[in-house]
């Protein structure tokens, strides 16, 4: 059983750069697979400012011009580290900065094109997010 009681909202950043690429991270908490990053909303926060907060603190970058995707649901994905009960709330964001410091929460990053991002190996999540982006033409 999971130690939730609740499920857990969360903010994932769809980062690009000037040169209008994505960054994407590998997570021990995602195995083979690129993802966003991201995190829960804390007490007193809105989910703008987790998006903020979070990429912050996994990736080192500033980022503005938010703008949201969509919301998704995740009961217990067994393709995650741990059981868990998410609701993502996913934005694109932009950043001015190539510098990527990574905490230990990912491994390795990328920069990459949209269209290219769609032939890596992606959680479902981002996945759905990404044709989302593209279907909306937010970038």
């Amino acid at each position: 059983m999971a130690d939730q009681l609740f499920p857990e909202p969360t903010a994932g950043a769809f980062i690009f750069n000037q040169a209008g690429e994505l960054l994407l991270l590998k997570s021990h908490k995602w195995p083979g697979k690129y993802v966003i990053p991201g995190g829960h909303v804390e007490l007193g926060e809105t989910i703008e400012q987790a998006v903020i907060r979070e990429t912050k603190e996994e990736t080192g970058l500033d980022v503005y011009d938010i703008q949201f995707i969509n919301f998704q649901e995740f009961i217990h994905d067994p393709a995650f580290w741990k059981k868990r009960h998410f609701i993502f709330f996913d934005y694109v964001c932009k950043t001015d900065s190539l510098e990527v410091q990574l905490n230990d929460e990912a491994q390795e990053h990328v920069w990459v094109k949209l269209d290219a991002a769609l032939h890596l190996e992606l959680d479902s999540y981002t996945r759905t997010s990404i044709e989302k982006i593209i279907e909306k033409k937010l970038v």
